[in-house]
């Protein structure tokens, strides 16, 4: 099913070790819904009401709802395993900093960046974040296993 929230700047699929440079950059764009909210909620089971109840939330420092924080963390999971390195990478860790809330109907632009690669472990880093009308909303490092034409 087509996702008609979510813009890619390139075509999904696989850039194996071989071909990784220091400083690409890969995004998706994609509009946070109510329906993600919610379905985030049932699939992780955390239902704080800061993320689901109107009133409750509008009480809050928040004055308002939010997205659960790893749903826009889920973000970047897709960028790297849908685009940069793409499909066969293996998530080795994530560090995650969260800046400022995600509001149902923001349009969240995530990004990652190669900033170090390790070709004998096919280890790739990677500067993480989110943003939300040009303000980082998320940051963090991503360290995965790359996968490499040698496996194919």
């Amino acid at each position: 099913m087509l996702d008609v929230h979510r813009t890619d700047n390139l075509p999904r699929g696989t850039i194996c070790i071989e071909d990784i440079e220091i400083g690409m950059k890969r995004h998706l764009r994609k509009q946070v819904t109510d329906r993600d909210i919610e379905l985030f909620a049932e699939v992780s089971t955390d239902h704080n009401p800061v993320h689901l109840d109107d009133d409750y939330a509008q009480d809050t420092i928040f004055e308002g709802r939010i997205a659960h924080g790893m749903l826009t963390a889920g973000l970047i999971s897709a960028v790297i395993g849908e685009q940069l390195p793409g499909h066969g990478t293996v998530y080795l860790g994530q560090s995650l900093k969260f800046l400022a809330p995600v509001r149902p109907g923001d349009m969240v632009m995530a990004e990652v960046e190669v900033t170090e690669i390790d070709h004998a472990k096919r280890r790739v880093t990677m500067h993480t974040r989110c943003e939300v009308d040009g303000k980082n909303v998320l940051k963090g490092e991503a360290v995965v296993l790359a996968p490499s034409r040698k496996f194919d």
